[in-house]
């Protein structure tokens, strides 16, 4: 799926340096990172912060002095994330977000990694992204990434079913540590059943008439910076960018008000607030396509309708991707107990998004 995002001419190459940084003991690799983008900076000056926001991958900032001005970020892919996370794709999407002036600059790739600008800002938490004043800066930014073309004339296609039948394909049926297993046959649905509703979100949702854009996929609170002095939000991390709904997207972002690490679902947003942040978004996304600015309650009603049962596919994608890391992730995080969260919520929610109405 990776030949369908087109980086566009002119945009910088990317160097690529034959270097392994080591998890574990970092500071050598990256040291041979730095040495490569920052000749100027004195190796024994350098200083590294870990940050442990992530349960993807390991994230270094490497600076000099006593401020954290000048950072070069050295992301180490985490264990196994090769198997489905598509690292070719997700250079061409930070591209092209940076010629789009959507990302921070991409200054290389590694071994197992890469290594980018650092974004001053706050990264957000739940009570920040329902915030009137910051999720009206959220809307309009999520609609710039979904106007940009990348797709070089093709007709995009979304891989969501391909990435989830991938996903379904590498979920273990059984785990070495038997408290583990007991919780995964207890607590999470059969092989057969998520089967069955894998099947069920292909047939109900790819007939909604969401259209397909270049979609971030990941758009957690973490993954948002506020930049307080410019008054904007960025958008980091597009290690699951790529084509896909529309819907999906910015369900998948409702569905991250629950917020990460306490999990709260009732914290997804009410229907005024979802309606208000829906007609912004559609207002950005129609100015950036080139159209009147003007959306009827008609359109905002529709959107709401896809989106909220996209958000399904989306607690089912995660559901799926956090067995895998489960099974492979060397970072400290309960990722099954996340897992029967997401697929919970799938179930609880259903019958509830299922029951909604297009408008006639």
């Amino acid at each position: 799926m990776a030949n369908y995002i087109h980086v566009p001419e002119g945009a910088p190459t990317v160097p690529k340096l034959d270097v392994t940084v080591d998890e574990k003991d970092y500071r050598t690799g990256a040291l041979k990172l730095i040495k490569e983008l920052r000749p100027n900076w004195k190796p024994s000056e350098v200083k590294m912060k870990s940050f442990t926001d992530g349960i993807t991958n390991k994230l270094i900032g490497c600076y000099m002095g006593g401020v954290m001005e000048e950072v070069v970020l050295v992301r180490i892919y985490g264990h196994k994330t090769e198997l489905f996370v598509d690292r070719e794709n997700e250079v061409k999407s930070f591209r092209v977000l940076q010629a789009h002036r959507c990302a921070p600059q991409l200054y290389c790739t590694f071994n197992n990694g890469l290594c980018y600008e650092f974004l001053q800002g706050t990264a957000l938490e739940p009570e920040h992204i329902r915030s009137p004043g910051i999720f009206r800066l959220i809307a309009p930014q999520l609609a710039k990434y979904h106007a940009i073309h990348a797709h070089n004339g093709w007709v995009p296609q979304s891989d969501l079913w391909f990435k989830m039948g991938k996903y379904f394909s590498l979920v273990p049926t059984h785990f070495k540590d038997p408290a583990q297993n007991l919780r995964l046959s207890r607590e999470v649905p059969s092989t057969l059943s998520l089967q069955e509703e894998m099947l069920w979100l292909k047939q109900s949702l790819s007939g909604l008439g969401s259209p397909v854009v270049l979609c971030h996929n990941d758009l957690l609170c973490k993954n948002i910076i506020y930049g307080q002095t410019g008054g904007n939000v960025k958008f980091i991390d597009y290690e699951y960018a790529g084509y896909n709904y529309q819907a999906y997207d910015i369900g998948n972002h409702f569905n991250e008000f629950a917020g990460l690490s306490d999990v709260d679902y009732s914290l997804y947003p009410e229907r005024a607030l979802q309606l208000e942040w829906l007609k912004i978004y559609l207002e950005a996304f129609k100015e950036h396509k080139g159209q009147p600015r003007h959306v009827s309650d008609t359109e905002v009603e529709v959107l709401y309708v896809q989106v909220n049962r996209f958000a399904l596919a989306s607690h089912f994608f995660w559901g799926l991707w956090a067995l895998i890391q489960a099974q492979y992730s060397t970072i400290d995080f309960d990722f099954l107990g996340y897992a029967v969260l997401r697929f919970n919520q799938y179930f609880k929610m259903k019958p509830e998004v299922m029951a909604l109405n297009f408008p006639e």
